[in-house]
C-alpha cells in the first residue's frame, strides 16, 4: 500500500535476554518485518526504580550494539527520552515513586531550590540533589543540551535510520537546537 510500517521495541541487549517484556520482541524477525523499528533506549530510571539517568550512555549503547547484529542499521531509530525524574529519598524499593518532570521542569526546578545542577560523564546525563520544605531529600535525573548531543551523534556512529523522541508533550528548546545543529531534519 506504500504506507510505512514501523514498531517500538524494548530494549534487548541479547537474543536470549530473559524477561517477559524481552522474550515477546524477536529483533531479527521482526526488523525483517517493518520498515522501521524505534529503540526504546530509555528508563533504566524509571518512577519505581532507584535514582538514576533515564538513559545511561553505556546502557544506550548495549541495546545498539545487539540490535545492529538484528536488524539492518538503516531500519533502526533511536529512541530519545525528552523527561526526567524526581526522587524522594531514601529509595525504598516497593515503596518509592519517583515524580516525572519535563526536563524544563527539572532546570526551572533547580533554580527554585538553588541546587547546583551535575553531570555524570559515565552516564552522560544531569542531575541535581535538593531538599524540599517538608525536609525531604530528593535526587533528580533527566536530559540536557550536552546528554541530548551524546545520544544523538550515536546516530551517525552506528548508521542508523534517525531517532524518535518521548514524548514531545513536554517542550524543551534545546532538543531541536541540538538536533538542528547535527542533523538535517525532514
Amino acid at each position: 500500500r506504500g504506507l510505512f510500517l514501523w514498531t517500538a521495541l524494548a530494549p534487548k541487549t541479547s537474543a536470549s535476554q530473559t524477561g517477559i517484556l524481552y522474550e515477546g520482541h524477536d529483533y531479527a524477525a521482526i526488523g525483517a518485518a517493518v520498515d522501521g523499528a524505534l529503540l526504546m533506549t530509555y528508563e533504566w530510571g524509571y518512577a519505581q526504580g532507584p535514582p538514576m539517568a533515564v538513559a545511561p550512555l553505556p546502557s544506550v549503547r548495549a541495546v545498539l550494539d545487539y540490535a545492529v547484529t538484528a536488524i539492518p542499521r538503516e531500519k533502526l531509530l533511536l529512541g530519545i527520552p525528552n523527561y526526567g525524574y524526581d526522587w524522594p529519598l531514601p529509595f525504598v524499593s516497593g515503596s518509592t515513586r519517583a515524580r516525572s518532570l519535563s526536563n524544563q521542569q527539572a532546570i526551572a526546578l533547580a533554580v527554585e531550590q538553588g541546587a547546583e545542577i551535575s553531570y555524570d560523564e559515565t552516564a552522560q546525563s544531569p542531575y541535581f540533589h535538593y531538599t524540599d520544605n517538608a525536609g525531604t531529600a530528593h535526587a533528580v535525573w533527566f536530559e540536557d543540551a550536552r546528554s541530548l548531543d551524546a545520544k544523538l551523534r550515536l546516530i551517525q556512529e552506528y548508521g542508523l535510520m534517525g531517532a524518535g523522541f518521548w514524548n514531545l508533550m513536554r517542550p524543551f528548546s534545546q532538543t531541536w537546537l541540538v538536533l538542528d545543529s547535527l542533523y538535517q531534519i525532514r
